[in-house]
């Protein structure tokens, strides 16, 4: 599905609220895949003298897992479930985005099997990657 067909808030995909939430839209979903994006305002709890910290990234690549599976629920007219961090591992980011960049974020999905889910997550600005890694992911039961 890509941007046309999901028009749907955030919000209503993820159990995170302001001013903790790192998306602001879906812009692609597939079994195997989501794309999300974030533009850092100067609000953003994680925007610090203008640029978006390491832990905001990180959390930002969370949320973008997380949609994946707020959006496979909401197709099945389910509500989207509350979901940890189980591990994170080769995470590297090259490079900090500043104030109003756009993040284009895919998360590919490598194994999703009983409620875990393991993901490897690009981080692009302006078409360059700038934070990469690995991550699992549970749903609470």
């Amino acid at each position: 599905m890509n941007s046309d067909s999901i028009n749907i808030s955030v919000a209503k995909l993820i159990p995170q609220k302001a001013p903790f939430v790192m998306v602001d839209k879906i812009i692609q979903y597939s079994e195997h895949e989501v794309t999300s994006s974030l533009t850092i305002s100067e609000a953003n709890i994680f925007t610090k003298n203008k640029e978006f910290t390491e832990p905001g990234l990180i959390e930002h690549m969370a949320q973008t897992v997380a949609l994946h599976t707020g959006y496979k629920y909401h197709l099945l007219n389910k509500p989207s479930p509350t979901g940890y961090i189980g591990s994170i591992k080769a995470i590297e980011i090259l490079n900090l985005p500043k104030l109003n960049d756009k993040l284009i974020t895919k998360a590919s999905i490598l194994h999703e099997i009983l409620g875990f889910t393991l993901v490897t997550i690009d981080v692009m600005l302006n078409g360059v990657s700038i934070a990469t890694g690995e991550m699992k992911t549970v749903v609470a039961n």
